[in-house]
């Protein structure tokens, strides 16, 4: 069972910096939108302070944040005023922007050879999901059924028309994984397939894989790469069906409804 936590927050937020006057903003939300600061964005507190809050609810002890370099608003507030009080948080610097692979490894020493959850920073999780991820006895990852996304997440059906569908064996073990399908692609995998939100529970093998996989057609190292070069050498992953929801804060449409989701909600990182 893991306590450490490692968050992917080092990407540049360029779908967040098309945010225009019409989005209906508080001029402080304008603002961190337009830098592309997803997890500053106020939707009553910081975004980051409710998946902090989250994980430690869920007895996450160590979290760690991957940062792009040099100065940071995000590293800053964290380091300072919005440090957290009921976990240990580190940062670890992404040197260039080359994909979630290359993320994962900035995070290698903050692991120490332990598993680790990963997770999006611009996602809210379930803490039910990420409950029975953290206790997994070997690696793993959390499935969405498409109607839960629909039904309770804030995802319109053509965002989650893109995103990575999960194959998965009789044994309830992830047996594939298809990034971007296109239509003819996605219906072997039926009317209401699992889809991935890159919420994992990581071995310590999966480093290796990293620094071996070669570059994707987008030119980045990509995690579902190194997880299918794992699944090669014969490491499994159990696949954990979720029927919850995700909040996503990746585009400045999701702002209004993401902090009309929090309004209730006190966090406590």
């Amino acid at each position: 069972m893991t306590a450490r936590a490692v968050i992917l927050a080092a990407g540049r937020g360029t779908r967040m910096q098309r945010v225009t006057p019409a989005a209906g903003l508080s001029p402080a939300q304008q603002d961190a939108a337009a830098r592309g600061l997803k997890g500053l964005i106020p939707v009553g507190r910081p975004f980051l302070d409710y998946v902090l809050s989250g994980l430690a609810d869920v007895g996450i002890a160590r979290a760690c944040l991957v940062v792009a370099p040099g100065p940071n608003p995000l590293r800053e507030y964290y380091s300072g005023p919005g440090r957290p009080s009921r976990l240990v948080l580190a940062f670890a610097e992404q040197p260039q922007p080359l994909g979630t692979a290359n993320a994962v490894l900035a995070a290698e020493a903050f692991a120490a050879g332990d598993p680790v959850l990963v997770l999006n920073a611009d996602n809210l999780y379930p803490a039910a999901g990420l409950t029975a991820l953290r206790r997994l006895p070997q690696a793993g990852l959390l499935g969405f059924r498409r109607s839960a996304l629909l039904r309770a997440g804030n995802f319109p059906a053509e965002r989650i028309n893109a995103f990575a569908l999960i194959e998965v064996d009789a044994a309830r073990e992830l047996a594939g994984i298809l990034e971007k399908p296109d239509p003819e692609a996605a219906a072997r995998f039926g009317a209401d397939p699992l889809v991935s939100m890159n919420a994992w529970l990581l071995p310590p093998t999966i480093y290796a894989a990293c620094r071996a996989i070669a570059p994707s057609p987008r030119g980045e190292l990509e995690l579902q790469d190194a997880v299918r070069l794992l699944l090669e050498l014969g490491e499994r992953f159990t696949v954990l069906e979720s029927e919850d929801a995700v909040l996503d804060l990746s585009r400045p449409e999701d702002i209004p409804l993401v902090t009309a989701r929090l309004a209730a909600v006190e966090p406590r990182p």
